[in-house]
């Protein structure tokens, strides 16, 4: 029965994951929000052009033609590409150099990104290109939002970026799609592009000068991903102080320490907000009314301090999110053409630090969630901690109940102290020493991601064993925590004795990310 619900839940996420709805998203360069991303790589909302910004994207296509004519030397107009910077090209052959560049430049290796991803990718390049300033033409941007409302996935592998200059060889393998070049996934499947495009009634573009430049130049792929980590970390940290407010009723816990006078002496927002929180999950629950007069001094750091650890997670993230506002909206490549002035400027848009740093800290804060968790989960098992069963199980020694599944959260946790090494305290020269210094932000953002994903089990193994934990009390959880266990209970039956427990990781897992609990929740008590 469960493995049918598992089922029925999974493709009914397929099935809202293929959904095209009515909306129609307008990208202008300037306006464009994490949520929109977000619709985009999930939602499958169709993308358009806004007339206003097709001024600017034409005055700075003329300026490169006029470049041309005049024999200017521009940097990767006129001349080579990186170390080759002060060899210069003749104008008749800038059609050869773009298309070069593109080819030259599809280096990547790797398990290719996921739809979702691909999705951000081509919306975030198609964005930065509508401000204006990398002198393509209109006719680039067009066919790169007719890739994403005909759900054509350009074959992108997630390994070879650096992060500066930019995201060269994954941009360039979705540039070569738009070429009639390189490849695109059919179901899961790699097929040339010709024949997809073809197929789709996309006309194939013949890069012109500056162009090719412009497709691979830029922080779109970290930017993408960025996107997606903070969508996903936002519902995390809810679910996690759902988890946390389940976890301490299941150990007895006091709510003494999440008194709003506490953290009105020390006001950081996030601080206030998760003890506010914790307040509002766990208010009315008759499990701790009843030990109200227990002799409980305190309860552990993994109870007490949620709000110190959490509130500092949820800042991070609001920070993190402030600055992938910024960068979703920028001009990246190089060189920057500002038509107005006539002129044409080399720079260091393109440099990848400023994701680079946000990634790793989303990556280390989100580590903190599961480090929590994960003792908060031992905790729960332990019966010389918690006082319930051992390992939350009848007739113990028999049954093995939830030991296990405390190891497979701890082994997440250990795998989330490497990926959250700081990709951004290491940089490679590339290009014979001119790139000199590199961010690894790509690095960074895939690690964050990745942690993400260990997270989201880590919270599923805390949410069954809390649940579990809970059904041993005859008195009512709060309200939130009642709805949240609730839900689990409808899917996930109390575990009599031992069975295979992945199946119901897997759904609390599903639960999680699809923001099942959180709504349920939600419905009788705001997380903000």
């Amino acid at each position: 029965m469960v493995a049918f619900i598992f089922l029925v839940m999974y493709f009914n996420k397929i099935h809202f994951k293929s959904e095209v709805r009515d909306f129609m998203i307008t990208i202008d360069g300037n306006s464009l929000t994490i949520n929109d991303v977000i619709k985009v790589c999930k939602g499958f909302e169709k993308v358009s052009l806004a007339p206003s910004s097709e001024k600017g994207i034409c005055a700075s296509r003329l300026f490169v033609e006029e470049a041309l004519k005049e024999n200017k030397v521009i940097y990767g107009i006129t001349t080579g590409f990186g170390v080759l910077a002060n060899t210069y090209i003749p104008p008749e052959k800038s059609e050869i150099l773009q298309e070069n560049i593109i080819r030259s430049h599809a280096t990547g290796v790797g398990a290719p990104f996921e739809e979702d991803v691909v999705r951000g990718i081509i919306l975030l390049r198609a964005n930065a290109l509508a401000k204006g300033y990398s002198g393509v033409r209109v006719e680039v941007i067009t066919v790169l939002l007719e890739l994403l409302n005909k759900k054509i996935y350009p074959y992108i592998p997630s390994q070879g970026s650096v992060g500066a200059s930019g995201d060269l060889a994954p941009l360039a393998h979705l540039a070569l799609v738009l070429t009639g070049e390189g490849e695109c996934l059919v179901d899961g499947k790699r097929v040339d592009s010709s024949g997809v495009l073809k197929k789709n009634k996309i006309k194939v573009i013949k890069i012109k000068a500056k162009e090719g430049l412009a497709l691979i130049n830029g922080t779109q792929v970290m930017g993408a991903l960025g996107c997606l980590a903070v969508h996903d970390s936002k519902n995390l940290i809810k679910n996690a102080q759902i988890a946390g407010a389940m976890s301490l009723e299941a150990l007895n816990g006091t709510d003494k320490a999440f008194d709003k006078k506490i953290h009105m002496v020390r006001p950081h927002p996030g601080q206030m907000r998760c003890a506010e929180n914790m307040r509002n999950l766990f208010k009315g629950s008759e499990i701790i009314k009843s030990h109200k007069d227990s002799s409980k001094v305190q309860d552990a750091y993994t109870l007490r301090c949620i709000p110190q650890v959490f509130g500092a997670v949820i800042d991070t993230i609001d920070y993190v999110e402030k600055v992938i506002q910024i960068e979703i909206n920028s001009a990246t490549d190089n060189p920057l053409i500002f038509a107005e002035e006539n002129e044409a400027i080399s720079g260091g848009n393109f440099h990848g630090e400023p994701l680079a740093f946000v990634m790793d800290f989303l990556g280390i804060a989100l580590s903190e969630i599961a480090n929590i968790s994960e003792r908060t989960i031992d905790r729960l098992v332990d019966p010389y901690k918690s006082g319930l069963v051992p390992f939350l199980v009848k007739d113990t020694g028999l049954n093995s109940g939830f030991m296990i599944a405390q190891y497979t959260a701890a082994a997440l946790v250990s795998e989330n102290k490497v990926l959250a090494h700081p990709s951004s305290v290491d940089s490679i020269p590339t290009s014979a020493g001119q790139e000199d210094h590199v961010s690894m932000g790509t690095i960074a953002a895939r690690h964050a991601r990745d942690i993400s994903r260990n997270v989201e089990n880590v919270i599923a193994i805390q949410m069954l064993v809390a649940a579990q934990g809970i059904n041993f009390w005859s008195e009512s959880p709060g309200v939130g925590t009642k709805a949240a266990h609730h839900l689990i209970r409808k899917y996930i039956p109390f575990m009599e004795k031992d069975k295979a427990i992945y199946k119901d990781i897997e759904i609390a897992r599903e639960l999680i990310n699809s923001g099942e609990i959180v709504k349920a929740v939600e419905k009788v008590v705001k997380i903000k």
